[in-house]
């Protein structure tokens, strides 16, 4: 496989095409290595348009998916920003490449060891991957300039919410199967927010411990 032309097409004729326009983050795509963060079984179809297993229930989101929502968010190099869901870590480099620092939290030992592994690998060193359950947020080191969740969820928690800056962003994707809206929060004021739908789409149910076990990809 020519892993450039294989990204580049990426790019071109999947990320583009679907309203994703802003070249800082079209350029973080053709740097930041998505081959590196996905399993060796998959290396394949690390550039497909399709969601990659990982176990566990976890998966590697579409690219364009993933690049929808890294535009969207808008981070600045001074932003702090929480990710629910490691998963591979793929989409924690590409936050750590926007921003000042990422906190990311999985569940599962297995993918959080994975995931570091290849966050060390390919240096992003101002990304920190915490084993737990994040589906409350991660309070220890609230408040956020953005939240990213990179699992659906029904309904947004509160307590996602109260961890955000005045000013912050959380995108997550709310809804049941097979048709959910990606949604972007902004704290516009303490407690206040506003909520706007930007596409539809449908990924894996957040992982948290209530439905640890109960969803198989």
């Amino acid at each position: 496989m020519n892993l450039e032309q294989a990204r580049y097409n990426m790019v071109e004729q999947q990320i583009r095409t679907w309203e994703v326009l802003d070249q800082e983050v079209l350029d973080l795509l053709m740097t930041v290595k998505r081959e590196a963060f996905v399993p060796p079984a998959c290396l394949k179809l690390a550039f497909a348009d399709t969601a990659i297993p990982l176990g566990h229930g976890a998966a590697m989101l579409h690219p364009a998916i993933e690049a929808k929502m890294l535009q969207a968010l808008q981070l600045r190099k001074s932003d702090k920003v929480l990710e629910i869901g490691t998963g591979s870590g793929y989409m924690a480099a590409l936050l750590g490449a926007r921003s000042d620092h990422v906190f990311t939290v999985e569940i599962e030992p297995e993918l959080a060891a994975r995931a570091r592994e290849s966050l060390q690998r390919e240096c992003a060193d101002n990304v920190t991957v915490v084993d737990g359950d994040g589906a409350q947020g991660w309070p220890a080191q609230a408040p956020y300039d953005a939240i990213v969740l990179s699992g659906s969820v029904p309904e947004i928690p509160d307590a996602l919410l109260a961890q955000l800056k005045v000013g912050g962003r959380l995108l997550a994707v709310v809804g049941e199967a097979p048709l959910m809206q990606a949604r972007l929060v902004t704290c516009v004021a303490e407690g206040q927010f506003q909520s706007v739908n930007l596409f539809e789409t449908s990924i894996p149910r957040l992982r948290n411990l209530a439905e640890r076990g109960k969803f198989v990809f």
